[in-house]
């Protein structure tokens, strides 16, 4: 069976409509059964778990917190492209088509299957991917295959018309679906109460120097504004009555708890500044926050550790491994948290409703679990986590930093009085003081802003009488007893990007 009649444009569209439906019915499909086992979603985790970590580290420093979407466009553009070749290959011989598009249904299947809590339900979309998508190219093409029999003139023609609207149809339903699928899939599963008041609160954040120097990031981060930087293709949609935080491993007591259980224990604040490893030097990975939770430690010592376990393994919803060291865990110096509120607020969806793990001094990757389920008390030894199996270091203590956020590189402002301003972190260690250098002269003290604690990010500014002229403008932090930030420069990988920022500015 040939559509050999019909124009390579036309024949290309069939496969591209055809392949629209299918990956909209398996979309919608997964709304029901899990959205992460969505045929363009599988894909698309598949190839973040593969990629290597060069790749990884290029997306997220090119295209920042868009590397998802950019990721999934680009599984969406190579999925069309390959069913537009399907409808050419149709032309000739009708089943070398139908063999690309099932290829690519098995390929979407296999890596719906390979997901964590996979299996043969999450292969459904997929199948209901190749029902709609591999049933409508088979039924269009054979649709337009039998027109070629028809006698020449009007008929054939009307024939072809129907034959590209039907197509077309497709397409759109395809859309359609695709969109439906997106919404239910997006929408939140449950309403969570106002949360109870913390055991103790800690005092109102003070006034930031945002008020007063203009460009500098503010004390507090809206929660709409905190970063999100993980593997997660899909946000986790979570229900919170079915939630459960298992703790096992080397424990004397296996327990579960669930999120009722959490929010009937005593909950305490942490003002908390968190940073990704991918940050760059002077980049906008950091965020701080006043977090609400149960200390990681009071619910690790009602299992019991066993000693010799030297870390904690956590489990995201979907799949994701942390280690983070026990000690982290256990340090009564260091409030670490299952924390389920952010700013006065429930977590987040995106930030990990309904509880995450918040480590003060450790970069995301080893101690800020999103959407956490499990934590499995075990070591380095026997067990090693998502990053550190592909390069990363264990431990990951984050690395003093300091960032210029006014005035911008690159930037031409007006000479006269101008306030140079910015953050520095030194997380679980405390910032002391902040010193700018101006073109290779003396380093000058910054004034600080107000000190909230030694797990969040310090403000600081200068002011700065500016001549006319091209100037260079660096600045490095002092820490804990007045140790100073590193100069020395490194890549994120393996354990965090180090020096000093530097700004070039223009002064007219």
């Amino acid at each position: 069976m040939t559509a050999a009649h019909l124009g390579k444009g036309q024949a290309a569209f069939i496969g591209l409509a055809s392949t629209i439906a299918g990956a909209g019915a398996g979309h919608l499909v997964a709304a029901i059964t899990g959205p992460s086992y969505s045929p363009p979603f599988a894909v698309g985790s598949a190839v973040v778990d593969a990629a290597p970590t060069w790749l990884k580290n290029f997306a997220v420093s090119t295209f920042g917190t868009a590397d998802k979407p950019v990721l999934l466009a680009s599984v969406a553009l190579v999925t069309g492209l390959l069913g537009a070749l399907a409808g050419l290959l149709a032309r000739t011989r009708l089943v070398r088509g139908v063999a690309l598009l099932g290829v690519l249904v098995a390929l979407a299947g296999l890596a719906a299957w390979a997901r964590p809590g996979g299996g043969v339900f999450a292969v459904i979309p997929s199948l209901a991917t190749a029902f709609v998508g591999v049933g409508s190219f088979v039924a269009v093409m054979s649709s337009a295959s039998g027109s070629s029999n028809i006698a020449p003139g009007v008929a054939s023609g009307d024939v072809t018309r129907r034959t590209m609207l039907s197509a077309g149809a497709l397409a759109g339903l395809g859309a359609v679906a695709a969109g439906m699928g997106q919404k239910i899939g997006s929408q939140v599963t449950q309403m969570v109460r106002a949360l109870p008041r913390p055991s103790h609160s800690l005092p109102a954040m003070p006034a930031g120097l945002e008020r007063t120097v203009r460009g500098v990031t503010p004390l507090v981060t809206p929660n709409s504004n905190f970063y999100r930087i993980d593997t997660a293709l899909v946000v986790p949609n979570v229900d919170a009555g079915g939630w459960r935080l298992v703790i096992d491993g080397d424990v004397e007591e296996e327990l579960e708890f669930t999120y009722d259980d959490i929010l009937a224990m005593p909950l305490v604040e942490a003002d908390v500044t968190l940073t990704c490893v991918s940050n760059e030097v002077g980049g906008e990975y950091a965020g701080g926050a006043r977090w609400l939770g149960v200390p990681v430690r009071d619910l690790l010592a009602k299992a019991r550790p066993r000693s010799g376990a030297d870390q904690v393994l956590s489990v995201s919803d979907d799949g994701w491994t942390c280690s983070t060291p026990i000690e982290a865990f256990q340090d009564k110096n260091r409030q670490a948290l299952l924390a389920v509120g952010m700013n006065g607020e429930p977590l987040p969806r995106e930030h990990g409703f309904p509880a995450r793990l918040v480590t003060p001094g450790l970069y995301g990757y080893v101690g800020a679990t999103k959407w956490v389920t499990k934590l499995t008390v075990t070591t380095y030894a026997e067990h090693r986590a998502y990053w550190t199996d592909r390069g990363w270091s264990e431990k990951g203590p984050i690395k003093p930093s300091t960032r210029i956020d006014t005035p911008r590189a690159g930037r031409t402002i007006d000479a006269g009085r101008v306030a140079i301003g910015g953050v520095a972190w030194a997380q679980h260690q405390g910032i002391v003081g902040v010193e700018v250098q101006i073109d290779d002269g003396e380093w000058q003290t910054a004034k600080l802003g107000p000190n909230v604690g030694i797990d969040y990010w310090r403000q600081w500014w200068l002011s700065w009488d500016a001549p006319k002229g091209q100037h260079t403008i660096k600045a490095r932090c002092r820490y804990a007893d007045g140790k100073v930030q590193t100069s020395q420069e490194a890549e994120v990988t393996p354990d965090g990007a180090s020096g000093w920022h530097t700004v070039s500015v223009g002064v007219r």
